[in-house]
């Protein structure tokens, strides 16, 4: 749940801020339809309940396409090698920090 949470916050920030528009729950009860229209034209809606965001409408499309990467914990530790990559640095390249005086 977790990927997809990472997802939709780099969906959203990707976003420009005119597409993006933040519903009162109030509002977006009462006006569900041009909500839904917005979502489709302009992309995800965010509904907000006392001025905290709290959900985020997003057309089926971006929907299903955030949901196909997303992998289990149990997919991903039986998955074959390698899992996930990892950029790891050049060991020659690590910088080791002098040891404190510990006298």
């Amino acid at each position: 749940m977790l990927d997809i949470q990472q997802d939709l916050t780099r969906l959203l920030t990707s976003q420009s801020e005119i597409a993006v528009r933040q519903w009162p729950v109030q509002d977006a009860k009462a006006r569900f339809s041009e909500m839904l229209d917005a979502c489709l034209k302009d992309g995800p809606q965010i509904v907000s309940k006392r001025g905290e965001a709290k959900a985020v409408l997003v057309p089926l499309g971006e929907w299903q396409r955030l949901r196909q990467n997303h992998q289990t914990l149990k997919q991903l530790l039986l998955a074959p090698e390698p899992r996930f990559e990892l950029d790891m640095p050049d060991r020659r390249a690590w910088k080791l920090r002098d040891l404190p005086d510990l006298e």
